[in-house]
């Protein structure tokens, strides 16, 4: 269906309780065809991205994790058909600060403030504390893609103007979206994270194959060793998930998040309430040692990807964060047929453990003209330092060269 833009009515929602769950997820669970790079025009409704589903945007929202006095104020972008129905949305916040985001501007924040500006209140456009792909500017399916896209985009600029904001922000879109947005003159950024990629392996002894035989034998070690003190593995989902079990993981998450931020952003009731809603996209994997639980790390299932998420432990055990996070969630999408494996923000170590280095997208729309232009600067020069340090990364993959000559470089992000 061809939707003009004049036909578009936008509006600005305080809460996701003020949209109904199923027109929302209309919006953002459709993924569009397998490996289109173009607008999302194809037929798959598959619970594409769980970080933008209702559920848990709106278990956030519900448990407080987002809010005003979290700094995250809920104003998501919603356009509407002239007959009232939903065309498509943008989760949005106003922001009195940028933690939380994992695309670093606290430096144009004190750059802005040394010139007497005010940076904040900002607009983001994102999932709160995920640094995940996936698509910003939801259309549902059967619309003008692109038309409804761009009338968000322009949405997001109109709000950001009538809320006094400094700027808006997209954070790890998707490549199409972002190459889009560049033509509409917003700043492009570009950062770096570490995937893993399914080349169709039937067992983790398949991706092992393609690993030079050093690296091979050091995995197959950190493995064996990471379990060498009666450590044993198990992956809960589903009915698996009781609160008795979220009491063990939320424990070993304030662990990590105080140790790394000083008061982690995720509370309590949260993870009841994503136990409730998304059980069945939710992979715990739990290490267990002399009758308790003593580490663990939550994933998420995506259409064709396996989202790792947060880690914590009560116990330090050599190797044990390696197996927990990244070998057991390499044998988990091998096992669902799933295409990747994103595992979080940084972490170079996580090469050795033939994660690759993959591009991740976010694009910048600043309102005074003077910091925009020394902040499209500084971009011009931190891109090809970004593409330069990806080239670099790749020459440090495990794989043998036989192996390397006969991949594709993976990316992510296309739609």
């Amino acid at each position: 269906m061809n939707v003009d833009k004049a036909a578009i009515r936008l509006k600005t929602v305080l809460s996701l309780a003020d949209i109904p769950a199923d027109d929302w997820d209309r919006c953002s669970q459709w993924a569009g065809p397998k490996g289109s790079n173009g607008p999302d025009t194809g037929s798959r409704v598959d619970a594409a991205n769980p970080f933008i589903s209702y559920a848990y945007l709106s278990s956030l929202e519900d448990s407080g994790c987002v809010g005003a006095r979290t700094g995250w104020t809920s104003a998501h972008l919603v356009a509407e058909g002239l007959d009232g129905r939903i065309l498509g949305v943008a989760p949005t916040y106003l922001k009195s600060h940028s933690q939380g985001e994992y695309v670093f501007d606290h430096s144009w924040a004190d750059a802005l403030q040394r010139a007497g500006g005010r940076y904040y209140p900002k607009l983001q456009t994102t999932s709160p504390f995920t640094p995940a792909t996936g698509r910003r500017l939801l259309a549902a399916p059967g619309q003008d893609a692109l038309a409804v896209e761009e009338a968000l985009a322009d949405g997001l600029l109109a709000l950001r103007d009538q809320m006094n904001a400094s700027s808006a922000h997209i954070t790890f879109l998707t490549e199409g979206e972002w190459r889009r947005l560049g033509s509409a003159h917003w700043l492009q950024r570009l950062d770096v994270q570490y995937h893993w990629f399914n080349r169709g392996y039937a067992a983790y002894d398949d991706f092992l194959g393609l690993l030079a035989s050093r690296k091979r034998k050091a995995l197959k070690r950190e493995r064996r060793d990471a379990l060498g003190e009666e450590i044993s593995i198990e992956r809960l989902t589903g009915s698996d998930l009781t609160e008795a079990i979220w009491d063990d993981f939320f424990a070993f998450y304030m662990d990590t998040g105080s140790r790394k931020w000083g008061r982690p952003y995720l509370n309590r009731m949260f993870f009841s309430l994503i136990g409730e809603r998304m059980a069945g996209r939710i992979v715990l994997v739990m290490a267990r040692r002399a009758g308790r639980y003593v580490a663990g790390a939550i994933n998420f299932v995506g259409a064709d990807t396996l989202y790792g998420r947060h880690w914590g432990c009560r116990e330090e055990h050599p190797f044990l964060h390696f197996e927990v996070c990244y070998h057991q969630a390499i044998d988990h999408a091998i096992a669902l047929g799933l295409d990747r494996v994103e595992a979080g923000a940084q972490g170079d170590h996580k090469i050795a453990r033939g994660y690759e280095p993959a591009l991740t997208r976010s694009g910048h729309a600043i309102a005074h003209p003077g910091f925009r232009r020394a902040v499209a600067d500084f971009l011009s020069h931190e891109r090809p330092q970004i593409e330069q340090l990806v080239l670099a990364m790749r020459a440090d993959l495990p794989f043998s060269q036989t192996s390397v000559s006969g991949m594709t470089e993976g990316d992510g992000g296309q739609a």
